[in-house]
């Protein structure tokens, strides 16, 4: 079978539990992993470039195929001496009733949410995001607190529909948890 697998990951995705699956089951086959943007990922996926992409809120359509796997719980980062910093978790409505916190946007689907996360060290206000997402982008003068209430997110393993690469069924089995000695 053709190796290598190219598999695409955003941020606070961390595939390498599946790597070393990956690598027990196929100790001469190759699994590239590359961190990539949702819209880059999703881009080289289209173009061909990678065969698979663990990606953030994407649903199967007619062009690709997407297999839930799990959800991430939304937190909001502020900065340390914050009063959000102070709380054991945050409500929507105790963060949209603060007058004097702004909420920075974050966009995961063209970047990784470092500058936002640059913006709320420098005491200009807050941000949401997912909790993997903020534990990748932590800093010494952040902290992250669970938003209750705000919609959490999930992370899809998404592959185009028509032309798969022939490993894709078999990290498929990897990431739900087949064994190697499960039938399908």
């Amino acid at each position: 079978m053709p190796d290598p697998l190219a598999v695409a990951f955003v941020t606070g995705v961390t595939p390498g539990k599946w790597q070393r699956i990956w690598r027990d089951r196929r100790p001469r086959g190759r699994l590239d992993l590359a961190p990539m943007t949702q819209a880059a990922a999703l881009a080289a996926l289209e173009a061909g470039t990678v065969h698979m992409v663990l990606a953030r809120d994407v649903a199967a359509d007619d062009d690709r195929h997407a297999i839930p796997l799990y959800r991430e719980a939304p937190v909001v980062v502020a900065p340390k001496g914050s009063l959000v910093a102070g709380l054991d978790s945050v409500t929507l409505d105790e963060l949209h009733s603060l007058d004097d916190v702004t909420v920075q946007p974050i966009d995961l689907e063209n970047g990784t949410g470092e500058d936002a996360v640059a913006l709320v060290a420098a005491n200009v206000g807050v941000c949401v995001m997912p909790q993997s997402v903020a534990r990748v982008l932590s800093r010494k003068d952040v902290v992250a607190r669970p938003l209750v209430g705000a919609p959490d997110t999930g992370i899809s393993l998404v592959w185009p529909a028509v032309g798969a690469h022939p490993l894709c069924d078999e990290f498929i089995g990897i990431v739900r948890g087949r064994t190697a000695n499960s039938s399908r």
